[in-house]
């Protein structure tokens, strides 16, 4: 009961800021349809919910089983089995994750016109690079290799790559593919996925014995973010899908009533929309993990009949609470956000700019609202036994999502391009590496791929897409590329934070030295009045 009031208030601290905010907004810049704001009501009240029941469940499920087969993958003394192991853990886990079925199938697609880009060819895609990057991600842990020699040269890659259709003489489809490509890095680390590759990596780096261990436990979410980008980058220079402008049309439920707005979750003579949808899709999502633990259980034996019954049960708390959670953020939150940010946007004149501090607020509180900012927030405070804490963490990223929001609205408000943006914001954080201790650097890159869920892509990216649609601007040029811009600031902002740590370390053991090079000054000085007075 103490774990469930404790969930529960701190989702009702991540979730009614938001709430706060947009109710302010719909009074005053932004009236809103009253079927739509009940909507976004409801689903407040079912994030709320689902993030709390969510939470127990990845505590007792998700955790204990990806911390028990890291620690096995860790034992083993084979080569090539704990790699193919950790292989197809990363193209199932990803294949389930929700966030990156809403981006490939809802959004993304709907503005691509291409025979052989489809919905599972990007997902496919996304879960080939992070099933790759999870095995380079274990072979980085066993051979104590520093993340940031990895990183460094794959951003650098990814960036080569990104740049390729400016220099060439390829079509415009694969310019406009590059924000899709940077989101896809941002999605597949999701709240099914980051639970488990957490604890997986706590797991593998636990059954070394070197002092370098605890922080080698994070970076696998880095990997495992750069890996869909590259892939996702080549399959745009691959398949050079056209551009369909006109397709993307979403329903806002402009004239729904009380009833109608209830009846889209729960009537189930619509389950393409309510929440019969979302349990028979994460049930799907979930049965490769569930598939997973049975057959590692099966194999290893590593837990006994009580601990197994928990971790199932853990599921099932799991699975109830991201039904609840998805269900709110995508249906009560999405057309919210989407028409909040047009309403904004299409003020005009210098009100329109108010979306730029509008979308920094948005941003600061709604990372607060992430399932999975919780559990990484939790890991990094045990494994530093506190030296890093909980709220820091939270402000670093909290800063880092609004300075990212708000740099997004300054490109749909101005169309400036986001290959310069990332090319900078990528190179910033890559330069800091080399300087800040090692453990910052895991915790600020997998921090990025936290910090851009499922709050992400179903309120701030929809509400950056209303205000491109009302100014009239290019949707896949200037509103795609938030949830990337979303992953990329937390490394800075964290790197930072590490910086000034050091810099404050570095100042108080310089003290430490000079106060002991003054006592021992003290001492010789009393030692040569004693020999020179006998």
């Amino acid at each position: 009961m103490r774990l469930l009031i404790g969930s529960l208030k701190e989702a009702l601290q991540s979730v009614l800021p938001i709430c706060a905010i947009v109710l302010i907004l719909t009074v005053t810049l932004a009236p809103i349809f009253a079927g739509i704001m009940i909507m976004f009501l409801f689903g407040a009240l079912l994030i709320i919910a689902g993030m709390s029941i969510f939470t127990i469940g990845s505590n007792i499920s998700m955790q204990p089983f990806g911390d028990g087969m890291g620690v096995m993958i860790g034992k083993s003394k084979r080569k090539f089995l704990p790699l193919l192991i950790c292989f197809a853990v990363g193209l199932l886990i990803t294949i389930a994750e929700p966030d990156l079925t809403v981006l490939a199938k809802k959004i993304i697609l709907d503005l691509f016109d291409s025979e052989f880009l489809n919905g599972w060819v990007l997902i496919i895609c996304v879960a080939l690079g992070v099933g790759i990057f999870l095995a380079v991600a274990l072979i980085r842990i066993r051979r104590n290799i520093p993340l940031a020699y990895i990183l460094v040269p794959l951003y650098a890659v990814a960036l080569i790559l990104a740049t390729l259709p400016f220099i060439t003489s390829n079509g415009i489809g694969e310019t406009k593919f590059i924000p899709t490509a940077f989101d896809s890095g941002g999605v597949t680390t999701g709240p099914i996925t980051v639970p488990f590759i957490m604890a997986l990596g706590a797991g593998i780096a636990s059954m070394r014995k070197d002092k370098n261990s605890s922080q080698d436990s994070f970076g696998l979410v880095s990997l495992c973010s750069i890996g869909p980008i590259l892939s996702v980058l080549i399959l745009g220079l691959i398949s050079s899908p056209e551009v369909d402008e006109g397709s993307f049309n979403p329903e806002l439920y402009e004239s729904f009533n009380t009833q109608q707005a209830f009846l889209e979750f729960f009537n189930p003579s619509v389950a393409e929309h309510g929440i019969l949808k979302y349990m028979g899709e994460v049930a799907l999502a979930f049965l490769p993990i569930v598939g997973m633990f049975l057959l590692f259980q099966l194999i290893f034996r590593r837990f006994n009949k009580t601990q197994v019954l928990k971790i199932c049960v853990g599921f099932a708390y799991t699975y109830v609470g991201l039904v609840l959670f998805l269900t709110g953020a995508n249906i009560g939150f999405m057309p919210a956000g989407q028409l909040l940010g047009a309403k904004l946007a299409d003020i005009g004149g210098w009100v329109k700019w108010m979306l730029l501090p509008i979308g920094m607020i948005l941003g600061y509180f709604v990372v607060a609202a992430e399932p999975a900012v919780h559990t990484l927030k939790k890991q990094v405070s045990e494994v530093t036994n506190g030296a890093i804490s909980e709220k820091a963490i939270g402000l670093a990223l909290s800063i880092g999502v609004a300075v990212s929001v708000g740099i997004s609205m300054i490109r749909i408000l101005t169309g400036l391009s986001i290959l310069p943006v990332l090319i900078i914001g990528y190179i910033i954080p890559l330069v800091i590496t080399f300087f800040v201790p090692p453990i910052y650097t895991g915790i600020a890159f997998d921090s990025g791929g936290v910090a851009s869920g499922p709050m992400a892509t179903t309120f701030i990216l929809p509400f950056a897409i209303g205000a491109c649609s009302a100014l009239g601007g290019n949707i896949l040029e200037s509103a795609f590329g938030i949830v990337a811009m979303i992953a990329m600031t937390p490394l800075i902002t964290i790197q930072v934070l590490g910086l000034i740590g050091k810099i404050k370390q570095d100042k108080m053991l310089k003290k430490i030295h000079r106060e002991i090079e003054q006592i021992d000054d003290g001492i010789c000085y009393y030692d040569e009045e004693v020999s020179v007075n006998g």
